[in-house]
Formats: structure tokens, sequence, C-alpha cells
């Protein structure tokens, strides 16, 4: 399925799960509160992207869905630890 961006679900997925990636990292760096702030935006966004891709997939390996989810875990977890 494509979006009015032009990208299909799978490769709009894995924009979204690295420039999340991208955010988080500066953000934990930082430990801007703007930033951190915008990074869990960036990460919600991904979540979003993930479970719609996910309830539209139509012969997508799931490998790509399982990598992209704990990608997602990942960074999750390291804006949380920040967060403390």
């Amino acid at each position: 399925m494509t979006n009015p961006s032009g990208f299909n679900d799978v490769k709009q997925v894995e924009m979204s799960v690295l420039s999340a990636e991208h955010m988080v990292g500066q953000a934990t760096r930082t430990m801007d509160e703007e930033q951190l702030e915008a990074a869990t935006n960036a990460l919600n966004d991904a979540k979003a992207q993930l479970n719609k891709a996910m309830a539209h997939q139509t012969g997508v390996d799931e490998a790509f869905f399982e990598m992209s989810h704990e990608l997602i875990a990942k960074a999750d977890h390291q804006l949380k630890e920040a967060k403390k």
C-alpha cells in the first residue's frame, strides 16, 4: 500500500524507525528536554507506522517486522532510561 508521501508501508516503517533511532540517540546524548520530547514523539510515530504496516502486510518478510520491533524496543528502553 502506498501512502500520500509516495512511500509504501514498509519503506515508511524503515524511515520512521531510522529517524526515531537517530533522534533518541541525539536526545539521550544531550539530555535536552525538547529533544527528549521530540524523540518520544518520533518513537511513537514509528510504533504507529509499524502497527499500521503489520495490519496491512501482504507477503512482507516477517523478519523485517521483527527487526523493526526490536529496534523500536531498544530505542524505547534507551529513552526511558534517559528520562529516569
